[in-house]
């Protein structure tokens, strides 16, 4: 089945003339989104090693944990002792993933400074994910928001299933922005916009963007996440960084997929991103070679090859 058979945009206005960010941010979902869909449950001692080596890298944003209920998600059920032994790099973010009220509560008490909630923009997803309505997710979230913007705290907002639902198809480009403005009045000061399943192509998220941006919504707000199933997480993120974004969510290695939708694959490799900015000239402070490092060390502990191309290709020289 091709783009055109799942109902996304084969062709979209030509963009404007632009200009690519001088620098990006790169926000490590690894040991969070990547680590949460692994069969086996990680050592405590392997995910603080591969916190400190991925901050020691240089990236600056390192999403570290989840504060889910356990029998959810038992690979990320020792968050609050993850963030007790952690030893947290000066100047480097450590973002945690905040279900609802109680996990704001865990994540407050660990003294988190950045968090996270994870919405959907399709009905079916939602219901499977938070066992809750389109509408109601927010309900839910907007106490957990609040919360934490009065507590000082900066929050982003996930939204998954952005340009594609395995169950529902294709989703409309303004239900997306809908849902990514419903975050942004809440409090959020930044959205991620999840490619959950791979579905997406260049067109698609230069619609979506300019959808947003029609809508009021400027780039410096949004952030991107894509995963690879039909190998476009490339060519989507510089799509996006065409159109102004300079925030990419990346996994080192290319770990992770989504529990809750089995069609997801792996995240964009953050090797792979780091390839594309350095032959771009695109700020970004990783030390590449220090990371393809990382993800072979991680790779071993796993007991299989990491799944990105650059670390394959450096790796094999």
């Amino acid at each position: 089945m091709g783009p055109r058979e799942l109902g996304l945009p084969m062709q979209v206005v030509p963009p404007e003339p632009f200009q690519l960010p001088a620098a990006v941010t790169i926000w490590e979902v690894g040991p969070r989104d990547g680590l949460q869909n692994e069969q086996e449950i990680v050592p405590l001692d392997v995910k603080l090693e591969f916190l400190h080596r991925l901050a020691d890298a240089g990236l600056a944003v390192v999403e570290t944990t989840s504060f889910v209920r356990p029998e959810w998600v038992p690979q990320l059920a020792d968050a609050a002792e993850l963030l007790d032994g952690l030893q947290r790099t000066p100047g480097v973010r450590y973002p945690v993933l905040v279900p609802n009220s109680r996990g704001l509560d865990r994540a407050l008490q660990a003294g988190v400074s950045d968090v996270a909630i994870f919405a959907s923009a399709t009905e079916t997803f939602t219901r499977r994910n938070l066992n809750r309505g389109l509408d109601e997710q927010f309900v839910m979230f907007d106490p957990v928001v609040r919360r934490a913007v009065a507590e000082g705290l900066r929050v982003r907002g996930y939204v998954s299933m952005c340009f594609g639902d395995p169950w529902e198809g294709p989703v409309a480009v303004d239900q997306v922005v809908s849902v990514g403005r419903r975050l942004l009045e809440m409090g959020c000061d930044q959205l991620s916009l999840g490619d959950t399943i791979g579905v997406a192509t260049p067109g698609h998220v230069e619609a979506l963007l300019r959808a947003f941006a029609t809508s009021g919504i400027g780039v410096d707000r949004l952030a991107v996440h894509f995963h690879d199933t039909y190998g476009q997480a490339l060519a989507n993120t510089h799509a996006a960084l065409r159109a102004g974004v300079s925030t990419v969510d990346s996994s080192a290695g290319g770990l992770g997929g989504c529990p809750y939708a089995k069609s997801a694959t792996g995240n964009l490799a953050t090797e792979d991103l780091v390839w594309m900015l350095d032959g771009l000239g695109i700020e970004h402070g990783v030390d590449l070679g220090a990371l393809v490092e990382t993800s072979r060390w991680m790779a071993e502990r796993l007991g299989r090859p990491s799944p990105s191309r650059v670390v394959r290709a450096l790796a094999a020289s």
